[in-house]
């Protein structure tokens, strides 16, 4: 894997249009400065856990005695049920019920920026070649980045966009994400089953 395809995958699981609706019904309530600021420092806080899985993630695994297929198949599961929310969302939105009051970390942060699919995708990168975590760290920063100015962006987009264009780009990262998630699966079997004799 590139470190384009990765930024590109992790991008798509970040999923910055998707979440511009449910960012800009969090932040309403707030000062415009304060949602600057609530923004940058969610956004920060989704990079460090981010980080945190990528570097750690191997560890991780080691300590749980969970061997890199099984988090292949779980994190290809947890992609492919992400994806059919997009394609299909939920009356109460793709995360469920938004708490209220101002955000800090969930659900900003954890789940919609750094949700399961994107540490199981990261630490999956981390563990899968450790030898090139400096890649998959330029990956995440340039998802990360992109992520970040298309929130920055979100009233004006929202304005230029509208809602429904918002929705159909969603529900087309969705099918990526189904995609990806069913090849996610197939590579964990495959390692994980003999091949023919």
């Amino acid at each position: 894997m590139t470190i384009a395809s990765a930024a590109l995958l992790l991008f798509i699981i970040l999923d910055p249009l998707g979440n511009i609706p449910v960012f800009l019904s969090l932040l309403r309530g707030l000062p415009p400065k304060r949602q600057r600021i609530v923004l940058a420092r969610e956004l920060l806080i989704a990079l460090g856990v981010l980080m945190l899985f990528l570097w750690g993630g191997k560890y991780a695994l080691e300590l749980m005695h969970l061997r890199q297929e099984s988090v292949s198949i779980a994190g290809g599961i947890v992609l492919f049920l992400i994806g059919i929310r997009m394609i299909f969302p939920p009356p109460e939105g793709l995360m469920g019920e938004i708490p209220d009051g101002e955000p800090f970390i969930v659900p900003m942060a954890i789940p919609l920026v750094a949700g399961p699919s994107g540490m199981a995708a990261v630490m999956l990168m981390g563990s899968n070649d450790p030898a090139r975590l400096g890649d998959w760290s330029l990956a995440l920063m340039i998802a990360w980045g992109a992520t970040a100015a298309i929130l920055f962006s979100a009233t004006i987009l929202y304005k230029l966009l509208g809602r429904r264009a918002l929705i159909a780009i969603e529900r087309l990262m969705g099918m990526l994400l189904v995609a990806i998630s069913v090849q996610m699966i197939l590579d964990g079997l495959g390692a994980y089953l003999p091949g023919p004799p």
